[in-house]
């Protein structure tokens, strides 16, 4: 057989073997050397000094900050090699802490790679001296090496001195989802003692919860054990929080008498008025008062009973007042309105007793609000102290506990610290930015060059001991406690003692473009104000180049981001998530886009490939917002253009169809008497009986109870044939009852998905593998619930509920991470991975949420926000409290952009900058204001349009066109010795991705049937669809399609009628548009036909005031109203004997294919003296009648000839359903 060789570097093309080779060729893939640019060597690594020092400066201790895709790992095993090589540690002494477990088992394995590589090197030099040695033995004796998260450390600790810390030696470990089980049970057990008592923080609450508008969802109980547990994460700061001065009766009876004061005068006023309708809970709240005034004073009871309903009555006038200053706020605030108010009452009176009223109440609230916090904290330190019980009663320790127990262990005890620091010689810290106080301190105390010292703000790290490495733009852990305040501090304390810091900058993980972007966006922002948390910002340096023929960054717009008038939020939500679900088709289906992944047949060199979905991420900032799973339509869209996601921690999980059927089986097992769980467990996709035959079982038997009704489907021998099915079903529930609690629940939950053969069915379901996910997900949660002591299938079962109505609920699926699929997470799950393509999503999400805590750890201090009340200290720190947040929000959306290799896309409105999580990139993004219409094409692209918003609304249609040109952008740059750092960003084109998602229906079964060939099958797969798609064809078209009369572009049937022309008398600086033309027609609605001028006044200020318009407006309407009431026309229609005015119409259309319907509303109608309509309609167009028609331009067709078409369909319409002739007239008003 003849043997051909290829050239170096040359590969025979890898496919699959049922796909034809003309498929497989254009995505063939070119094979690049790691971390090379193609065409180009490897250029010099700025930073290479810095990377020599921590490979061979081994004798001295070093903080390492390495920028995003500088490979830190890479030097952290270099280093961790070369002190086992030289001897300088033993594998036994070292300490390496990730931030995951995750991250510690692929430390490990880089190790034990690097460790063999260096072995074999030396040998194949020929060395084989200590050094060699060294190795073999380090190889030998891996496992000895503590690697792993602070937690793991720390209960290494423990468990080697459980007597010095003070923990039962066996104590065992409660999962991340087993504590929060167990301080539910000791929650509930705290609070119905603390119901019997109501202490008078709680009983303030439990009155705050009951009187606002709280989620239905999550009762006031679940929202104190949701706070109380906040609590029990920081029980490490025991300090109680500052009450301020506040006498609360004293306030509460000033505000009420400034209530019923502003009520008394709000009486007075209309109902109808404008601010008497805005404070309309003002006189609610003044009525509740005198009420509660009459009660106390005729109440029957003694002085003791009055006191305690006095306090009873305090604690609601009190969640009243807080009620009322929250809905009349912001967006609820009362609008002040114009003209007189009531007789004897002047309108600026009510409303500066209003403003001063306001300004108490948001006092008020305030300081009753961090009076409350502080009582409220100090009585839920009670439930703390009830989960520390319980824990101890089990022999438990949480993560928690692990840290804080081997903190004061080492703290405590000098003979301990002096064993620990001399066991570990060398401690390598990995993201230390996202450490908090209580791990930094036990980090530090196990480096200090002394056991004396027990003071870790004192410490001195021995020399050569201590690897730190973090980026503090990379710090976005706050809400777990990550201080990057604390990390500059100990960095300066750090660099005081000896300890060099060292930057990595060269990134290899992103193209040039991509850094670019990076840098311009992000150093203005990150100024290096360590006291609002802002960190020094070390520009990447660049090492990849962008691969040719493509963008390197995408702005991608979404194309309908307006509401009825401006740019609008919820539309942007709305139209987002199928815009970007069509980008990633394109990209994925129809782009000749190409990026870098490992060469599975090369480890260490990377290759060219087209898009797969497992290259591409969309992350988020956030997958719940206001209980709303920000993912969900994204998740859609993607299943219905059948591309393969793989979704990350999201927070929908209990509300997944299979989750939803699974969970409701369940409950129909347990509980066979709920005749909603059976019905839904046999219509679901379990069993998926039909509505048909389930109401005729029910008919013919009375139930579906799984006991009763087989029974009585039995009476007469064997059930009927159409019933067999349902019946064995019920059967099967029947038996699961009885067994429920006689076997392991998991057995129960698989026989549930193996009866139906759910799992087969889950498997061919649009992403199929993150179904099948979810439903292994409830196993794993059955088997965790019997390891931590749950005894019954019914607490299983409520377990499984209770999360499922809990809005934050985040169980994730489990999944293969080398399955398909686009990835979907938030940038807290992608943190330390990257992705090929990167799509930013959720641009709504705001870039930080405010002041939550405020931490003083030398004070053993940590206000929080509970329930919304924010403490004295948080509201002292507000502001520095407010810029950390900020800047944390900043750090989030470096690091997601961060993420992206080849490919960073985002999100961007075409006509105006928005404010938003990705607000950091607008300056990197969007081109300078004068160059927005000024682009060129973009290579590798399709053909672009001229605009990136697709649709706004009609009062733009004759504006020019201003959102950003589509195509590429490009942004100068500062030439220096880097060379011209400018780059280029390709905004795409709004009318591309303006198409929505087709509806995802049934199985993916299609391909299954073609490999396995079955003719048979597959006749009936084809016949099933096409019936499937007539019935959705037919569907689809309406029976009936309503038109307005002002969308018509024809004549109406029949004989053309004359339309008559009468102009008034028009002033042409007087208003116009649509506004005003909606204010005169609506006084002309209202108006007597005889014209009273003061009442004509009246409507027009009324009518003007609810649709906002300004002053000319109305004065301007009043005298055109009157003007046309004064018309030969309105003269003609006072005089008649039947007058129709502002009278909508709906006219089919008969003969028409079709099927319309014309729908519109006739001005003024009246019968003349002959007996037949004339048709008035009235016009404030100021426009020329001569001029083309906006809409019908290029027809030809004139303003006044569209004008009077419309009039004639009018008659058309009034002489159908009237049977009496018609003719119009056109009044100019």
């Amino acid at each position: 057989m003849p043997v051909l060789r290829l050239p170096s570097g040359l590969r025979p093309l890898r496919g699959s073997a049922r796909r034809p080779q003309a498929k497989e060729s254009p995505r063939g893939a070119q094979r690049l050397e790691a971390r090379t640019v193609t065409g180009q060597a490897a250029r010099p690594l700025a930073d290479e000094a810095a990377r020599r020092r921590i490979r061979e400066a081994l004798d001295e201790s070093q903080l390492v900050e390495a920028a995003a895709g500088t490979g830190k790992t890479t030097v952290l095993v270099e280093r961790l090699v070369a002190i086992l090589e030289q001897g300088l540690g033993r594998v036994d002494g070292l300490a390496a802490v990730t931030f995951t477990r995750k991250a510690a088992g692929e430390l490990k394995l880089r190790l034990r790679e690097e460790l063999d590589k260096r072995l074999l090197a030396l040998r194949a030099a020929g060395v084989a001296d200590r050094r060699t040695r060294n190795l073999e033995a380090a190889i030998s004796r891996l496992e000895e090496a503590s690697i792993g998260t602070i937690h793991s450390l720390c209960a290494e600790i423990l468990r080697e001195r459980p007597v010095e810390a003070g923990v039962d030696p066996g104590f065992g470990e409660l999962a991340e989802d087993e504590a929060p089980r167990l301080f539910n049970r000791a929650f509930r057990s705290w609070i119905e003692e603390q119901l019997e008592s109501m202490p008078p923080g709680l009983r303030r609450e439990l009155a705050r919860l009951t009187a606002g508008p709280w989620s239905s969802r999550q009762p006031p109980l679940d929202r104190l054990r949701d706070t109380a547990w906040r609590l029990v994460e920081w029980r490490d700061f025991p300090s109680s929080w500052r009450g301020p001065d506040f006498d609360r009766g004293e306030q509460l009876v000033d505000l009420a008498a400034r209530v019923e004061r502003l009520a008394d005068l709000l009486r007075h006023g209309r109902r109808g008025d404008i601010l008497r309708r805005g404070l309309d809970r003002v006189v609610e709240l003044a009525a509740w008062i005198a009420r509660a005034r009459e009660l106390g004073v005729s109440g029957p009871n003694g002085s003791g009973a009055e006191a305690e309903g006095g306090e009873a009555v305090r604690d609601q006038l009190e969640a009243r007042l807080v009620e009322l200053q929250r809905r009349l706020s912001g967006y609820g605030a009362p609008r002040k309105g114009r003209g007189g108010f009531a007789e004897g009452v002047a309108r600026d009176q009510v409303w500066e007793l209003w403003k001063r009223l306001a300004e108490r109440l948001e006092e008020f609230v305030e300081v009753a609000d961090a009076d409350l916090a502080a009582l409220l904290r100090d009585e839920l330190a009670g439930a703390v102290e009830r989960y520390e019980e319980a824990k101890n009663s089990l022999g438990k320790l949480d993560f928690h506990d692990l840290l804080i127990k081997a903190r004061d262990l080492l703290r405590s005890d000098r003979t301990v610290r002096a064993h620990l620091q001399q066991r570990y010689s060398h401690l390598f810290i990995d993201e230390f930015q996202d450490t908090d106080p209580l791990q930094a301190e036990i980090l530090l105390l196990l480096a200090a060059d002394s056991p004396e010292q027990d003071d870790w703000t004192e410490v001195r790290p021995a020399a050569g001991k201590l690897f730190v490495v973090g980026d503090p733009k990379q710090s976005i852990y706050r809400f777990r406690r990550a201080d990057v305040v604390l990390y500059h501090d100990v960095k300066e304390m750090l660099a005081d003692r000896g300890v060099e810091v060292l930057h990595l900058t060269t990134s290899f993980r992103s193209v040039a473009p991509i850094q670019r972007v990076v840098n311009m966006a992000f150093e203005p922002l990150m100024t290096g104000d360590h006291d609002a948390g802002s960190a020094d910002y070390i520009a990447l340096g660049e090492h990849r180049e962008p691969i040719p023929g493509q963008p390197g960054v995408i702005a991608l717009p979404p194309p309908r981001p307006y509401g009825s008038r401006n740019l609008s939020n919820r539309e942007i939500e709305a139209c987002q998530p199928y815009a970007t679900v069509e980008f990633v088709r394109w990209l994925i289906e129809d782009s000749n886009f190409e990026v870098e992944v490992p060469d599975p047949d090369r480890p260490g060199h990377r290759m060219r490939s087209r898009i797969r979905p497992r290259d591409v991420c969309l992350l988020f900032r956030r997958f719940l917002s206001w209980n709303r799973d920000t993912s969900r339509e994204y998740v859609r869209g993607l299943e219905a253009v059948g591309i393969p996601h793989l979704l990350l921690g999201a927070r929908s999980f209990h509300e997944r169809e299979e989750v939803e059927a699974l969970r409701s089986a369940l409950k129909a097992v347990e509980w066979p008497d709920d005749d909603l769980s059976v019905y839904a467990t046999l219509r679901g996709g379990l069993f998926a009986f039909d509505d048909e035959l389930l109401l005729l079982f029910k008919a013919r038997h009375g139930t579906w109870h799984p006991f009763r009704g087989p029974r009585r489907a039995r009476e007469d021998g064997e059930p009927p044939e159409e019933f067999r099915s349902l019946v064995e079903v019920l059967d099967f529930l029947a038996e699961l009852h009885r067994r429920r609690n006689y076997r392991p629940i998991v057995r129960t939950v698989q026989e549930v998905l193996a009866r139906p053969r759910a799992q087969a069915s889950m498997a061919l379901r649009p992403a199929g593998n993150q179904v099948l996910g979810n439903a292994q997900r409830v196993c794993d949660l059955a088997r965790r619930y019997e390891l931590a002591g749950g005894r019954s299938f019914r607490g299983f079962v409520e377990q499984l509920d209770e999360e499922a109505e809990r809005p934050a609920s985040t169980q994730a699926p489990v999944v293969e991470e080398d399955a398909e699929g686009v990835r979907i997470m938030t940038v807290h799950t992608a943190k330390g991975l990257e992705f090929p393509v990167v799509i930013l999503a959720d641009m709504t999400a705001g870039l930080s949420r405010g002041a939550e805590r405020t931490v003083r750890p030398e004070d053993g201090l940590c206000a929080m926000r509970l329930l919304g009340l924010s403490p004295q200290e948080l509201l002292d720190a507000k502001e520095i409290e407010d810029r950390r947040e900020e800047a944390e929000g900043v750090r989030v959306a470096y690091v997601a952009a961060t993420r992206a290799r080849d490919l960073l896309v985002v999100p961007a409105v075409g006509d105006a900058q928005r404010k938003g999580w990705v607000q950091c990139l607008n300056e990197a993004v969007y081109p300078p204001a004068g160059q927005w219409r000024q682009s060129e094409p973009a290579e590798g692209c399709p053909a672009f349009g001229e605009r990136t918003v697709a649709r706004r609304p009609h009062d733009y249609e004759n504006q020019p066109e201003m959102s950003v040109r589509p195509g590429r952008h490009s942004f100068p740059g500062v030439a220096g010795e880097g060379g011209d750092t400018g780059h280029d960003v390709v905004w795409w084109d709004a009318e591309l991705l303006d198409e929505e998602p087709p509806a995802s229906y049934g199985l993916l079964g299609e391909d299954l049937l073609v490999e396995a060939g079955d003719d048979a099958n597959r006749e009936r797969f084809e016949r099933w669809r096409r019936h499937g798609e007539e019935l959705v064809a037919r569907s689809s078209e309406p029976s009936v399609s309503p038109v307005a009369v002002t969308e018509l572009e024809c004549e109406p049937p029949g004989k053309s009628v004359d339309v008559a022309i009468e102009e008034l008398a028009r002033s042409g600086r007087r208003p116009g548009g649509k506004r005003f033309g909606s204010l005169v027609h609506t006084v002309l609605r209202d108006a007597s036909l005889s014209g009273e001028a003061s009442r004509i006044g009246e409507l027009a200020r009324l009518h003007g005031a609810l649709i906002g318009s300004t002053a000319a407006e109305v004065t301007a309407s009043a005298a055109v109203v009157t003007a046309a009431l004064a018309s030969p026309a309105a003269e003609a229609a006072r005089t008649s004997q039947r007058v129709l005015r502002e009278t909508p119409f709906l006219l089919p259309l008969d003969g028409e294919a079709e099927h319309r319907i014309v729908e519109g509303a006739i001005d003024l109608a009246y019968l003349d003296d002959d007996g037949g309509w004339i048709v008035v309609d009235w016009k404030t167009d100021l426009g020329d009648l001569g001029t083309p028609a906006g809409a019908s331009r290029d027809s030809g067709v004139t303003r006044g000839e569209r004008y009077r078409r419309q009039v004639r369909w009018y008659c058309y319409a009034l002489e159908q359903l009237t049977g009496t002739p018609a003719s119009g007239r056109l009044v100019l008003l």
